[in-house]
């Protein structure tokens, strides 16, 4: 059984186009296909920036309102954002349920390492991967981090050089585009899926917030997420229409994601 986790979070970005990201959730969580849809009723305001991060308030209680939601859920579960940030509760769950056992292929163009003080604008979506490994501020941050051997990030290629800095300082195993699939070489399950939209090359889908050139073609990105093993939990984050047009294409990239997920 899988569930849907809609969670139209937006304040995690700092983009002029952030807003949107709450209509593209609710769109992509329709295209999913799930025995069920749980949509987490998120603030939608903007908030106040603290410890470094903007909308610090509004995050902190999104996260309590999607910890909540998860609590009712016992499948398997797919979490459509949003924002990057909409993956911190689901991999909390998981890192709880399946222990060191647990892997986060996390897919996208940035590796979102930054810290509050690396990153001026505040942009929590920035640095969540750091905060899955336990260096982030409070109320934001697994109270259980991962260990960065249970992190593999592929399909970056815009992460600057503090991001590099602190990837080579954890030992953070990370591909590109041009080695994508070296990512599941010895991977084993269980694993958690993250996809941030803009690991794909713009021309093809451009429906996000901070779309990265030369990325990874849809169907390439398909056929790697159809050959991990074991995927006991996924997201797909920072789908960003531009109106209330639905791309067609765009619709049928974001179908057959979730279906390779939830095969």
């Amino acid at each position: 059984m899988t569930a849907v986790l809609c969670v139209p979070q937006w304040q995690g970005s700092a983009s002029s186009k952030a807003p949107q990201l709450m209509a593209g959730a609710r769109r992509a969580a329709e295209l999913v296909p799930a025995d069920t849809v749980v949509t987490v009723p998120v603030l939608e305001t903007g908030g106040d920036k603290a410890a470094g991060v903007r909308a610090y308030d509004v995050l902190v209680e999104n996260q309590r309102l999607t910890q909540r939601a998860l609590v009712g859920i016992d499948d398997r579960v797919i979490t459509i954002g949003g924002d990057c940030a909409v993956d911190i509760p689901p991999i909390a769950a998981a890192h709880t349920r399946y222990g060191d056992a647990l892997t986060v292929l996390w897919i996208d163009a940035h590796p979102d390492v930054y810290s509050p003080q690396t990153l001026p604008s505040g942009a929590f979506h920035g640095m969540v991967v750091r905060a899955l490994l336990g260096d982030g501020p409070t109320g934001l941050t697994l109270e259980h981090p991962l260990a960065p051997h249970q992190v593999i990030i592929t399909g970056e290629r815009a992460g600057d050089a503090s991001e590099h800095e602190y990837l080579t300082k954890t030992g953070l195993r990370r591909y590109g585009v041009d080695d994508l699939e070296r990512a599941l070489d010895g991977l084993r399950g269980p694993v958690y899926v993250h996809i941030d939209l803009d690991v794909l090359e713009p021309t093809a889908f451009g429906a996000t917030c901070y779309p990265e050139p030369n990325g990874v073609q849809p169907q390439r990105l398909i056929d790697l997420i159809s050959h991990v093993d074991d995927i006991i939990g996924a997201a797909i984050t920072e789908h960003a229409p531009s109106n209330d047009d639905v791309n067609p294409y765009e619709a049928e990239v974001i179908r057959l994601l979730g279906t390779a997920l939830t095969r």
